[in-house]
């Protein structure tokens, strides 16, 4: 991964590990709980790529495993947001831009319920049978709930601070003021998503057209109006 990614990436999963152990763990939300932490991967997989992802989500996920107040085995959340990440970073397209928010929702409610199964099944294989107690189903639905709730709010600024660094063309693409406008990011132009007719790109093609004829006919001797 290159330098900037790295730092970038560091940086994103410290104050995301911060927000989810100090705040999000406290709200005593029925079921699970909010997962800052796996929005960050997701995030950043979706414009890393699946290899980029996967190195990510395993360092997330080990510094979530070596963080306090963690209860579990070391190594168990990384096996689960290396994976995770990996696959969220297999729909990143080849030109970089998403068409629509579908895929990213998609993504979001497939990883919440996803990992919630693989981290379920990894603790029943070492043992931690918490998951059984609790009550797998309510898990699964809260957790997909929760994170799909909170995505808006996360996933598309992530994506624009991630193009930002890597100096992508897409996070240039509209104003910045709809950076900031988090609960229509999942449509901003600096997740790399479309929508609208784009009538100043219309706008662009008729005028190069114009030109285009214009050129022809001077040089058919064709006098134009």
């Amino acid at each position: 991964m290159r330098v900037n990614r790295i730092l970038l990436s560091s940086a994103l999963v410290v104050v995301a590990l911060v927000i989810q152990v100090s705040a999000l763990a406290r709200l005593h939300l029925p079921g699970a709980v909010p997962d800052l932490m796996l929005l960050t991967v997701l995030g950043l997989a979706m414009v890393y790529g699946h290899v980029g992802g996967a190195l990510v989500g395993f360092g997330a996920g080990l510094l979530a495993d070596l963080a306090p107040p963690a209860d579990h085995a070391a190594g168990r959340y990384a096996l689960v947001l290396c994976v995770t990440g990996y696959f969220a970073g297999l729909i990143k397209p080849e030109n970089g831009r998403l068409k629509s928010a579908t895929g990213p929702m998609a993504v979001v409610v497939a990883a919440a319920v996803g990992s919630t199964l693989l981290y379920a099944g990894v603790g029943a294989l070492v043992g931690d049978t918490a998951a059984r107690h609790v009550g797998l189903t309510g898990l699964l639905f809260s957790a997909a709930l929760y994170d799909l709730l909170l995505a808006p709010f996360v996933v598309p600024g992530i994506m624009w601070l991630a193009r930002r660094s890597d100096n992508d063309p897409l996070a240039d693409a509209g104003p910045a003021t709809k950076a900031g406008d988090i609960s229509s990011g999942w449509l901003s132009s600096g997740t790399g998503l479309r929508i609208g007719g784009q009538r100043g790109g219309l706008g662009a093609l008729k005028a190069k057209a114009r030109t285009r004829s214009t050129r022809v006919g001077r040089i058919k001797g064709v006098k134009r109006l």
